[in-house]
């Protein structure tokens, strides 16, 4: 699958428009999703094998899981189990249906595995998004792994009634997901990175826990960007607002040196940079965390994951479940069953018993 992506799907797709080439990606996944044998068809090829893991009170298949952004709406949830992973991330969604920012504004840059983005949470809003989810519950093909939604503010609602915002979505979908994810660090909408300020999140978590009955697992996706002074307050909110975990880490606004002059074009664009230039720079984030914590905040690394080696890495700084993005772009969708076989080579080769020896094994 790895050499039929390389050498005829992708360059197909790269002729496209990034965010056009997406849409039509998803549109596929979707039909198949509504296929009686679509998924099982999928699976067959490109399912991962077996490496359970336990966290936040849930079982995950395997470790890798999908990121938020690759399906904003909902449009394939039963796919992403069907292509190997051992969870799905979806969103980012808002309370109010918004269309984001003015197209283009999805970049690639092949030569250096990295895409910039300014999306600004397009999507359908909450409410539409809690009605897609119940129909697929219905269908009787929601999948087995664990499903979270990653929550954004309304980019209209005044960031000081951001707390409010958050928590309309979370009513409306907190019966629909295992996990819930606060997402204050896209730098794609107008000053969202303040409320990463510890004062502004405790007042959104605060509003998030008197509606968590049923106490679903609560997370915060954290910026690279975020000096270590500004992370450790965020760290102080774990305890207090029983934080399930961090999502280590969101896209970054800074720039790598370059040797292309078209790489340096497309740096320039507004938004966000993921894939390989962010590898290095979550991974310091996530070993920071489990430093701190001492291990006992569950971390989720992402940034910069296009190999089972980027995942190993992650996961021996501090992770205990990675996540993938943009590495399914440019590797494709035989990326999760690689990255899990390969885990499992790593960890029989480490003659670590449990997972729990493995993460973290490297943090120093």
């Amino acid at each position: 699958m790895g050499w039929l992506y390389h050498k005829l799907i992708r360059p197909r797709l790269f002729k496209q428009d990034a965010e056009r080439a997406h849409n039509r990606a998803l549109a596929m996944l979707s039909r198949a999703s509504r296929l009686p044998l679509g998924c099982s068809v999928v699976h067959s090829f490109l399912g991962a094998p077996p490496l359970p893991v336990s966290l936040f009170g849930l079982n995950f298949p395997n470790p890798v899981g999908l990121a938020a952004g690759m399906d904003k709406l909902g449009a394939a949830v039963p796919a992403w189990a069907a292509l190997g992973f051992g969870f799905s991330e979806l969103g980012g969604v808002t309370w109010l249906a918004q269309p984001g920012n003015p197209p283009p504004r999805m970049f690639r840059i092949p030569s250096e595995r990295a895409l910039v983005n300014r999306m600004g949470f397009n999507n359908d809003g909450a409410e539409a998004l809690a009605r897609r989810l119940a129909a697929w519950k219905q269908s009787g093909r929601w999948p087995a792994h664990p499903v979270g939604i990653n929550l954004g503010k309304s980019k209209i609602t005044p960031l000081s009634e951001a707390a409010g915002d958050y928590a309309n979505s979370f009513r409306v979908l907190r019966d629909l997901a295992d996990f819930f994810v606060v997402n204050v660090s896209s730098p794609n909408t107008p000053n969202l990175r303040s409320l990463q300020d510890r004062a502004a999140l405790d007042e959104i978590l605060a509003a998030l826990q008197s509606l968590n009955t049923a106490g679903k697992p609560i997370l915060v996706k954290v910026s690279p960007d975020l000096s270590l002074p500004a992370l450790d307050e965020i760290l102080e909110l774990a305890g207090p607002r029983q934080l399930a975990g961090l999502i280590a880490t969101n896209t970054t606004i800074t720039r790598p040196d370059s040797s292309s002059r078209y790489a340096l074009d497309i740096y320039d664009e507004a938004g966000g940079l993921s894939g390989r230039p962010l590898r290095a720079q979550s991974t310091a984030v996530v070993r920071h965390i489990y430093r701190q914590t001492r291990g006992q905040l569950p971390i989720i690394g992402v940034g910069g994951i296009g190999s089972a080696r980027d995942a190993w890495d992650k996961i021996t700084a501090g992770a205990s479940l990675v996540q993938v993005y943009s590495g399914l772009v440019f590797e494709g969708p035989g990326l999760p069953k690689r990255i899990v076989t390969g885990l499992v080579g790593h960890f029989k080769k480490s003659g670590a018993k449990n997972w729990s020896e493995v993460v973290g094994s490297a943090a120093g």
